[in-house]
């Protein structure tokens, strides 16, 4: 591929909800483009950016996509996002490197739930965005209500530039707004002409040519001025000012048309190219160096800097960098210095992506994306910079996770290869999660959702050949004791030789809660020999440790030997620790032990109009809700302290209750007693 200037590059995200059509329009503008000779479909998974078995398998994107193409001019780094909220951290690395989001928005079922969120969080990040009105060709398309609705949810910045002509089966082209012409499609290959606006649509475009013209030029002083004396400015001066509003993130242009009948996309590459932001017009990017925040500019000519966005993990090629130059330029066999590391990594062979598609580059300028293999210790969120310049890109705040599944290998052969394929899944996908968890002897993989996981399993499978059993979180419940009790622990065996003798006499008691153990020797007169003493706490312990008298680990008891008898040939550390083991399991019995549960203290946001349901959700599972507060944009947010067993699948059923809109943080908080009618849903047998 050819090289270009900054200023003619657009990195472009493609974001919006899942089935509004992003991966169709991706396709559109690379065949619009001549970057293929016959586009692909979605249902048929022939597309260039879902190309992952997972992704044809489901018809949905799983995965951020580049797919590198020139219009006009330019380089046009578009990047096919996910729609679906489980990916959502895909989103977020996309549009970190992105100078503009397109948001993609179906004529048929309008904004819908993944689109409000990814409005807002380009909102956050101050990201210019232009809006897509995709399936105009489809039954039940209203652009008109569409529009209202876009209106009333992101505010008076919605700038429409276009009105479809016709719509449903009679869709024929767009009218032009900033040139009040009609441009109308000959057939689905994205020919056109261009002819005077219908008469039964001219009052209307007229009147909304005419309020776009007065919002524009109030963003121009000289302008406005100009056209309150009635000098109407050119179509191009009003491109040049509404250029300055979407760099700024205070306009957002709507355009629209189909993009499998290739109806407005030729204007959609135009409008990117035309009034997108290059990277030369966005904020310099912070960073981290010699202990404080910097600016560094969009500079070609300045020191070479580059940021590891994300990582593919080919079968073949090994891993794969995607990253985003954002000073100077960068050439092959550059070798630049990783801060994390401490070490160099040289970047062999540079080239872009259309897909799988690999196209090499001779040189990257600042503010072009480009991929580089088989880098030697570097991993996403990395950033590499000359030798000696220690200068980090602050890193994004790790995604929570939602989710979890405890998994084992099916086979013995596999028990080596998971965790290094898990690691190199982690890889490719920093929103996983893995640990071993102590407590239930639990491998738990965690991740932001039910089909997240799935994926995960489909891929560590097909990408690593190992196969996995899952099954549910189990809950670390606890026991303790909240009476006292005395009992004689006896073990004595008798087979020829040596026997085994050792009596321990104990007292146990309920200690307060976090307090954990305590052992208190009050043997006197040798009654059991001082070096026989540990074993009979050490037999306390892993009685303790394997399960009191419901199965569970016991916790918060205070133990007192009290006395003992031993014998002076058969007496071992085995007999006492046999002894003391014995004796806890019976005053076990006898000091009204109970089952404590873990508690954890949650954290949901969500719209204020669905604050009562998940309120009283949060109650019949068993949840104390501790007070609620006001967040952003009218969200509510509810603190409970809910039984950790009652919000497993919490991610879920929240997605559920809330159509998309909520979500929650959670930690461990305590344990409490686990009422008694719920005791046999916990109950286990004890191993002894």
């Amino acid at each position: 591929m050819n090289t270009f200037p900054s200023a003619k590059i657009r990195n472009v995200a493609l974001v919006g909800h899942g089935s509004s059509g992003k991966t169709s329009l991706a396709e559109s503008l690379l065949f619009i483009s001549g970057k293929t000779s016959r586009q692909g479909r979605v249902e048929d998974g022939t597309t260039v950016c879902d190309f992952d078995p997972e992704e044809v398998k489901r018809g949905i994107s799983v995965a951020v996509s580049l797919a590198s193409f020139e219009h006009d001019g330019h380089k046009i780094n578009m990047l096919d996002c996910p729609g679906y909220a489980d990916f959502m951290p895909e989103v977020e690395a996309a549009l970190r490197v992105a100078d503009l989001a397109v948001f993609v928005v179906s004529a048929v079922e309008g904004v819908e739930v993944q689109t409000e969120v990814v409005w807002k969080l380009a909102d956050s990040l101050g990201l210019p965005r232009m809006i897509f009105v995709n399936k105009e060709d489809r039954d039940r398309a209203d652009f008109e209500r569409v529009l209202a609705q876009l209106q009333e949810l992101f505010g008076r910045g919605i700038a429409p530039l276009e009105l479809p002509l016709g719509e449903e089966a009679a869709l024929q082209g767009v009218a032009d707004l900033l040139t009040d012409t009609a441009i109308v499609y000959d057939d689905d290959q994205g020919h056109h002409h261009t002819e005077p606006i219908p008469a039964e649509l001219a009052p209307h475009e007229q009147e909304v040519h005419e309020s776009l013209v007065e919002g524009i030029v109030e963003a121009d002083d000289a302008l406005m001025e100009r056209y309150l004396e009635g000098d109407v400015p050119t179509a191009k001066e009003l491109e040049q000012t509404l250029a300055k509003g979407v760099a700024a993130a205070s306009v957002f242009p709507v355009i629209c048309g189909s993009a499998t009948k290739d109806i407005g996309v030729d204007l959609l590459a135009k409008f990117i190219c035309e009034i997108g932001p290059s990277p030369l017009d966005r904020p310099p990017v912070e960073v981290e160096a010699a202990g404080s925040l910097q600016e560094v500019p969009c500079d070609p000519n300045g020191p070479p800097l580059a940021y590891i966005w994300k990582t593919i993990v080919d079968r073949h090629v090994g891993k794969v960098s995607l990253f985003k130059v954002l000073s100077g330029t960068v050439r092959p066999d550059a070798v630049l210095n990783n801060p994390r590391t401490h070490g160099d990594e040289r970047l062999h062979v540079l080239f872009t992506l259309r897909g799988k598609e690999q196209e090499p580059v001779s040189e990257v300028p600042a503010g072009d994306i480009v991929a580089v293999a088989k880098l030697a210790d570097a991993r996403t969120g990395d950033t590499l910079a000359p030798k000696g310049t220690p200068v980090v890109i602050p890193p994004l705040p790790p995604p929570v996770p939602q989710l979890a599944v405890a998994i084992t290998p099916r086979s013995k052969g596999d028990e080596d290869k998971l965790m290094t394929a898990l690691h190199r899944l982690q890889d490719e996908d920093p929103s996983l999660v893995v640990r071993r968890d102590d407590d239930t002897h639990q491998t738990l993989l965690s991740g932001m959702g039910e089909t997240h996981l799935t994926i995960t399993l489909e891929r560590l499978q097909r990408k690593f050949g190992v196969e996995v059993s899952t099954e549910e979180v189990r809950v670390p419940y606890r026991e303790t004791i909240t009476g006292t009790a005395e009992a004689e622990g006896k073990y004595k065996k008798q087979a020829g030789g040596h026997g085994q003798f050792g009596v321990a006499h104990i007292r146990i008691e309920p200690m307060e809660r976090g307090q954990g153990f305590a052992f208190v020797d009050q043997i006197v007169g040798g009654a059991i020999p001082r070096q026989f003493i540990p074993a009979v706490e050490k037999g306390i312990l892993e009685t303790m440790n394997r399960g009191g008298h419901y199965g569970h680990p016991v916790v918060d008891v205070k133990v007192t030997l009290l006395d003992g008898k031993y014998h002076s040939v058969d007496s071992s550390e085995m007999s006492f620790k046999m002894a003391g083991s014995l004796g806890f399991q019976e005053a076990m019995a006898k000091a009204n032990p109970v089952i404590l549960e873990p508690i954890s203290l949650l954290e949901v946001t969500v719209p204020a109009s669905s604050q009562g349901d998940v309120m009283g959700d949060l109650n019949a599972r068993r949840g104390r809700v501790q007070g609620t507060d006001s967040g952003n944009d009218g969200e509510q947010v509810i603190v409970a302290m809910v039984p950790t067993s009652e919000i497993v699948r919490y991610a879920v059923e929240l997605r559920s209750l809330t159509g998309g809109r909520g979500r929650f943080t959670v930690r461990h908080d305590h344990y409490d007693v686990l009422p008694t009618h719920l005791y046999n849903k916990v109950t286990r047998t004890t191993e002894t």
